[in-house]
């Protein structure tokens, strides 16, 4: 058999057969653009602020004590206990107190009594006097015995409303609606004056306070708005005061944030964002920011296409926030569109 031959051109043209596949042409395609509208990055003018930590604390808060000294009859409340206005919240054994209420009310109708004496016997010497048929010494003697056991009564009426409201020590009571945070004893301990039994705290408001220097203080006024955190949650405070701060040359500044849903515990940690005048800055929609963990970016539009960019981001005010680096001037990002809410509700 004989053996094919082939050219030198022909194994080439083969060779290059071979190696031509169908590819696609890449170099006509148009860039990747997402939906959205595009927003030009400038140069803005800005609040220059100044973020002042702080501690967010109850606007209401008091420690609960009686003015009796006795066993702890009962306790009705508990750590946690959502209470209102006027609720009892612990008994005070007053058994000895309602014993000497006893013996005041008894004091008080034997000194009633002498005065009903007493106004008689004035009102018959009285008679007898206008008809020359009493002397004025028994006149005098008997408008003193009156006086004296007008006295005797005002002094056992005293008396006995002392003891009343001692008698109200014997229950103490929530001063306003909050919840109980802490109970310092139980049924059967010895209660004396001054001794804590309970906290109440109110948390619908929380105070936040930040020391500041004058400087600083000097542009906040009272019932001034805020941008404040709390446990890195945006919120909005309501300045309540300006006022020197216990030593050194600094001023703490209270404001009031919002807190009636109990989101926010006391004693978290805050921040209240203070003014310092104006500055220039790059700032870009809150809407186009986007977040991948605790990394945040934007869609940057470029010749070749949109691509994602990350950014650092500072203080947002409204809708905008501030780009501190990963942009800048002239830059092109895409503002998404907004979702729109399906039929059902869902997004």
């Amino acid at each position: 058999m004989s053996t094919p031959f082939y050219s030198i051109g022909t194994v080439g043209i083969l060779v290059l057969a071979a190696c031509s596949s169908p590819t696609k042409d890449t170099a006509g395609e148009a860039p990747v653009r997402l939906p959205g509208t595009t927003y030009t990055l400038t140069d803005t003018t800005i609040q220059a602020v100044l973020d002042a930590d702080g501690i967010a604390q109850p606007l209401l808060q008091a420690t609960l004590s009686t003015k009796l000294t006795g066993n702890v009859a009962s306790v009705l409340v508990t750590e946690g206990d959502a209470v209102v206005a006027g609720q009892p919240l612990v008994r005070i054994d007053a058994r000895e107190l309602a014993a000497r209420q006893a013996q005041m009310a008894a004091s008080l109708a034997d000194a009633q009594a002498i005065q009903s004496n007493a106004a008689t016997q004035a009102g018959r010497i009285r008679a007898l006097y206008a008809d020359d048929a009493a002397t004025r010494s028994q006149l005098d003697g008997v408008e003193t015995g009156l006086a004296r056991a007008d006295a005797g009564v005002h002094a056992a009426q005293a008396a006995a409303a002392e003891l009343g409201a001692m008698n109200t020590y014997s229950v103490v009571r929530a001063p306003f609606a909050g919840i109980v945070t802490h109970r310092f004893v139980d049924p059967g301990a010895f209660a004396t004056p001054g001794a804590p039994l309970v906290t109440v705290q109110d948390a619908s408001q929380l105070r936040v306070s930040a020391s500041v220097t004058p400087d600083v203080a000097r542009e906040v006024r009272r019932g001034q708005q805020l941008a404040a955190t709390v446990e890195g949650m945006a919120m909005t405070a309501r300045v309540e005061g300006v006022i020197p701060a216990a030593t050194g040359n600094l001023y703490t500044i209270n404001a009031l944030v919002p807190n009636a849903r109990g989101t926010n515990l006391s004693g978290s940690t805050a921040s209240l964002s203070l003014p310092l005048g104006t500055r220039k800055a790059l700032v870009v929609p809150t809407s186009a920011v986007s977040r991948s963990g605790d990394l945040t970016g934007v869609t940057l539009r470029t010749a070749n296409g949109d691509e994602r960019r990350w950014v650092r981001l500072g203080h947002t005010a409204g809708s905008k926030v501030e780009v501190i680096s990963g942009l800048r001037s002239g830059d092109v990002i895409v503002v998404p569109p907004a979702a729109t809410p399906a039929p059902d509700g869902r997004r």
